[in-house]
């Protein structure tokens, strides 16, 4: 079975499929498209020649028109929509101490599947901590670091800032997962060349979707450091042989409400 079929009763022969194929495997044989045998092999299941067909009349052996959503021009957001909507964005260090339906956190990693990826390999997977006792054990473990790195390599530590978190920390502020009720993590496996992209681009995706489900989040840098450096939560953790995680996120209610949007330094832009 061809990977790609036409319904040559729907088919314009426009050749708008031919032309927005990413690596031009689609050519017009007989007025109608078609993905030649010895091109089959370098389909990436984008789904542009799908998506891209107004007359619905392409289909992929894994996907077709009455799979995919549909583009609704009413949703389309103004300019100032965009603007508002990018420029409101937060990151939430104060949370409400109320646990995520788990339905809303599937909903959101669901929106943030559609990130685009490499070549569209879609290497990235997600691990989430939905327990807050295991969000404050993870936050425990990056400490413990901490002060093995106080120990080990002062300098470093001091450069880090390392002594002065463990000190709050020790005082009762956490400012590892600042007690988020639940910790997500997107990793992949190793042999993925940009999988550190396509998993920050997911939870990129992940976070500006939250809001509109009355959640917020903050990037937990140190958490995924440690995440692969720090034998007890790697075994924690427990990701399967050869993959590695990309980005921590901490997720959940926020306490506070933002009134407004403050200011960013000047763009740097260079023009040739």
């Amino acid at each position: 079975m061809n990977i790609l079929t036409v319904d040559h009763d729907l088919c314009k022969k426009d050749g708008i499929c031919v032309a927005e194929c990413p690596g031009q495997l689609i050519s017009m044989e007989n007025e109608f498209p078609e993905m030649k045998r010895e091109n089959e092999e370098f389909c990436i299941d984008c789904g542009h020649c799908v998506a891209v067909c107004n007359s619905a009349a392409l289909s992929l052996q894994t996907l077709k028109p009455e799979d995919c959503l549909p583009m609704n021009k009413e949703l389309k957001l103004s300019e100032e929509h965009v603007e508002h909507f990018l420029r409101s964005r937060r990151s939430i260090r104060s949370y409400k101490d109320k646990p995520v339906d788990r339905i809303i956190l599937e909903k959101i990693i669901e929106i943030a599947g559609y990130a685009p990826t490499a070549s569209n390999k879609q290497p990235v997977k997600w691990l989430i901590i939905n327990e807050k006792e295991d969000v404050s054990k993870i936050a425990g473990m990056v400490i413990a670091w901490m002060k093995h790195m106080i120990e080990e390599m002062p300098d470093l530590a001091t450069e880090m800032r390392l002594p002065r978190i463990v000190s709050h920390y020790e005082a009762g502020t956490d400012r590892i997962c600042r007690g988020a009720p639940h910790l997500i993590f997107t990793y992949a496996e190793n042999i993925h060349s940009y999988a550190a992209t396509d998993c920050a681009t997911a939870l990129g995706y992940l976070e500006l979707a939250m809001p509109s489900f009355d959640l917020g989040g903050c990037w937990a840098g140190y958490v995924n450091f440690v995440a692969n450096a720090w034998p007890p939560l790697i075994e924690m953790l427990g990701l399967p042989k050869g993959h590695k995680t990309h980005g921590a996120m901490m997720v959940g209610y926020p306490k506070y409400r933002y009134h407004r949007m403050p200011l960013r330094n000047k763009r740097s832009i260079v023009w040739k």
